[in-house]
């Protein structure tokens, strides 16, 4: 190999070359090149293989070209080299350096700046291909691309960056090929990669920052191999498929993309392995059309739109994957998609959890969905299963089946901030196993119309039914085993026919409930391990799940309808059992008022004359455990006795009696529990609920417009006392201009002292055969004093909680005692109190 010398005039010793092009062609093909450092202008041809250096590394030579549009360096030979030198294009829009058809060049630690780097290849594989190797290289500072590599081009990039682009990064087309390890490619106006016609791309270990569109775009038929792949911050989606284009990612990040992270449209294929997509400005992952996509062990995190979105006629699996996090849903799956999840986590996203609607197919299988707005909505028309899934903490509906066919194998929903599974009118739903637990609705919920399937499931502790079926709903529900529901285990609305076999019942407030009209089958059933029958006196169930009529046959529930064997009561003894009370003269003084009115009113009526203006309904305004729910029992009974109300009877019931955990349910709940109260008292305890701050469309406000028209209705057949906090109270009156006209009157309860606090004990304890001794009443009215009187203090009812400890430390005092005398075991002493507090406490 011969070197050849290039300095300028009066350096380089004898036989140098004062110009690049001169040395070129004098040298034969192998021959180096070594030039001396300073900026030469000329516009080289490389047509043999030769190697240009800089004589003292990189930076030291400048090659420019010449005004015009010809490139500094053209390659129009095979096996030539650029080392450590800088190319400086004279148009930033046109080639600074240029490698024609079957020609090849080796770059190493070189700059190509103002131009780009433009490689050509043969049209045809049969033509040959060109050769391009960029070592530790930088392209920067040109317009419309950094590198261009078109037709059969066969290219590698070792540890090189791309920056300062006005245009797309790195272009590839026609079948170019590029290999590229180490590349930082950033601060592009358009893409950071972009690959068309039949191009393919490996790339790893790599990183695109601050592209302004897509990070890696793919379009007609082109493929990308990427590993390691971290991209940050493009302007448009993370990795964009069009076309037929396939993409293989693995390893890598997509961070902070302002459109979707992962796109596939038109026949696209996506598979992706251990990735991250995070912070999306759109979807995590779209595919639409007919693309198809794998995801297996990969992450999407905050997404701002849908995290994973299927339209289309695409396919979607996800495995071993987890959502994290977004504005929407964790799976939104609609048209004719077919979408596939296993072994997957949902959780933190603000809409549903998995939401499959139109006629897309969807499969879950052994995934979490974890603290959504609902948990799984299956909406579609074609056939959707989900199986060995745990969803839990929505903050509302667990599993709704809102239409279609829907297949749920040991499905397992807790904590549900309403119905744990919910069938919508005339969807197909099959319930096979699984658990229901702790959900603040009914376990199941089975809407008009609907007739589901539901075998061998478990509902532990729902807050209200164990199933609830609505007017007209239906279905065969075996070997449901319902637990310690708050409202009757079954409620069956009217014209609703269900079918229970084998049904097991335990702990719950009550088993069965029916509306008018109810047809339910029960075919050994038991309720706490007596069986249980419908339409006979051994029915044992008097009131339906939203506090609805009894269930016939019930001969109880019947008589106290119809206000039969009911002992009358005299209005004395009625007054006499409310001055008893502990405490609260100012309401004993304004009750006693209100009586004396209503005798006025009853006289008036007697006699013929008009009834003077009087709003009958009430406000009880106090702290929790004042007795507000014991003198409202005792009013509904003193009108009673005046011949003012048919029953007296008390209804309590709270938000969740009346406000439905869907649309549309609200109204009939509210109306099913004012009906139960007709003929005596509705008492709403914590009434501000319904009415909460910043409610917008809670259905709280449907209840309050409800209400204040069945009390127009009504007027004349029920009380409704609205009880709660006296601060809260004032905005539940001013929530619906209604409620002013019908709630004239407040009644203030006072918080309890510590005498009267005493005083209740002592009446617990007079209750159950009890005694304080002197010295234990003494340090019991001390204890009261030093108890912290805030938020959770429940006076009446902290004074029962302090007696029912007392009882419990005295009982295990006096097991210790070999012979105790009747004295020492009613006895209640000092020794037998909490230890009490040493700070007194200011009252909240």
């Amino acid at each position: 190999m011969t070197r050849h010398i290039v300095a300028p005039r009066g350096q380089g010793g004898r036989g140098a070359f004062h110009r690049i092009a001169d040395a070129v062609r004098a040298a034969a093909p192998g021959d180096l090149v070594v030039i001396s450092p300073g900026t030469w202008t000329e516009a080289l041809v490389l047509d043999r293989a030769v190697v240009l250096a800089a004589e003292h590394g990189r930076g030291s030579v400048v090659l420019t070209s010449p005004p015009g549009d010809r490139p500094a360096v053209t390659v129009d030979g095979p096996d030539c080299g650029l080392h450590d030198m800088t190319v400086w294009g004279a148009d930033e829009a046109a080639p600074a350096v240029a490698v024609r058809p079957g020609a090849g060049l080796v770059m190493e630690d070189c700059t190509v700046e103002g131009g780009r780097l433009q490689v050509h290849g043969p049209d045809g594989e049969e033509a040959g291909t060109t050769a391009l190797v960029l070592r530790r290289c930088r392209l920067e500072r040109a317009r419309l691309a950094g590198l261009h590599l078109a037709g059969a081009v066969r290219a590698r990039m070792e540890e090189c960056a791309v920056t300062g682009v006005d245009g797309t990064g790195v272009v590839l087309s026609g079948t170019a090929r590029l290999n590229a390890v180490q590349l930082r490619l950033d601060r592009t106006s358009g893409s950071g990669v972009r690959l068309r016609g039949s191009a393919r791309l490996r790339i790893t270990d790599s990183a695109f920052i601050g592209t302004g569109r897509a990070g890696l775009l793919l379009e007609d038929d082109s493929e990308a191999v990427a590993g390691g792949l971290r991209i940050e911050s493009p302007g448009a989606a993370g990795v964009h498929l069009t076309g037929s284009s396939r993409v293989e990612l693995t390893d890598s990040r997509i961070l902070g993309a302002a459109a979707v992270g992962l796109a596939a449209q038109d026949r696209t294929s996506l598979t992706v392995t251990d990735c991250a997509v995070v912070e999306a400005g759109a979807n995590g992952l779209m595919i639409t059309d007919a693309a198809r996509a794998v995801l297996t062990d990969c992450r999407i995190d905050r997404s701002t739109f849908s995290a994973v979105h299927a339209s289309g006629n695409a396919t979607v699996r996800l495995t071993d994957s987890l959502v994290r996090g977004g504005a929407e849903h964790g799976v939104h799956a609609v048209d004719d998609t077919r979408v596939e999840l296993v072994g997957c986590g949902i959780r933190d996203v603000d809409m549903t959890g998995v939401a499959a609607l139109d006629r897309a197919t969807v499969t879950v299988t052994g995934c979490r969905v974890e603290n959504s707005a609902t948990g799984i909505r299956l909406g579609s028309g074609a056939d959707t299963r989900v199986a060995q899934t745990v969803v839990s903490g929505t903050k509302e509906i667990g599993v709704q089946v809102a239409g279609g066919t829907a297949v749920l194998t040991d499905v397992r929903v807790t904590g549900a901030g309403a119905a744990g599974i919910v069938v919508d009118k005339d969807a197909d739903a099959t319930v096979e196993g699984g658990t229901v637990a702790d959900c603040g609705g009914s376990g199941l919920v089975v809407w008009t119309g609907a007739r589901p399937t539901v075998t061998g499931t478990h509902i532990r502790r729902p807050a209200k039914n164990g199933v609830y079926l609505a007017d007209g709903a239906g279905g065969t529900f075996t070997l449901v085993d319902i637990t310690g529901a708050g409202f009757p285990a079954l409620h069956v609305g009217a014209a609703a026919d269900p079918l229970f076999q084998e049904c097991r019942i335990r702990d719950c407030a009550e088993a069965l409930g029916t509306d008018d009209g109810a047809a339910p089958k029960l075919r050994d059933c038991t309720a706490d391990h007596a069986p249980l029958v419908f339409g006979t006196s051994a029915a044992p169930s008097s009131r339906s799940g939203n506090g609805g009529p009894s269930a016939p046959g019930d001969a109880r529930g019947e008589a106290a309808a119809d206000g039969d064997d009911v002992p009358e009561e005299s209005l004395e003894d009625l007054l006499g059992e409310l001055h008893a009370l502990v405490g609260l003269d100012r309401v004993k003084r304004d009750v006693g008022s209100l009586v004396k009115l209503m005798q006025t009113v009853r006289r008036r009526e007697e006699a013929g004359l008009p009834a003077p203006p009087l709003s009958r309904h009430l406000v009880f305004a106090g702290n929790p455990g004042t007795g507000k729910t014991t003198v409202a029992r005792l009013y509904g009974r003193l009108l009673k006795a005046l011949g003012l109300l048919r029953r007296g009877h008390l209804v309590e019931v709270d938000r969740t009696s009346l406000v439905g955990e869907y649309v549309g349910h609200t109204g009939p709940k509210t109306t099913a529990a004012f009906n139960r109260a007709l003929g005596g008292v509705l008492f709403i305890d914590e009434a501000y609920s319904l009415a909460p701050v910043g409610a917008g469309n809670d259905f709280g406000t449907e209840a309050v417009a409800t209400l204040v028209k069945l009390m127009e209705d009504h007027r004349d057949d029920v009380i409704v006392i609205a009880a709660g906090y006296p601060g809260d109270m004032h905005r539940f009156i001013g929530s619906n201009p209604g409620l002013a006209s019908r709630f004239g009157r407040t009644l203030a309860f006072e918080d309890y002292n510590s005498d009267e606090l005493v005083s209740i004990v002592e009446y617990q304890a007079g209750e159950h055969r009890y005694e304080l001794t002197p010295g234990a009443r003494e340090e019991l009215g001390r204890l009261f004093d030093l108890l912290p009187r805030g938020e959770g203090f429940g006076n009446g009812r902290s004074a029962r909680q302090m007696f029912q400890e007392m009882t419990e430390r005295q009982a295990q005092r006096v097991a210790e005692l070999s012979d105790p005398t009747p004295d020492q075991l009613i006895a209640l002493e000092s020794g037998d109190l909490p230890i009490p507090v040493t700070t007194p406490v200011a009252s909240a």
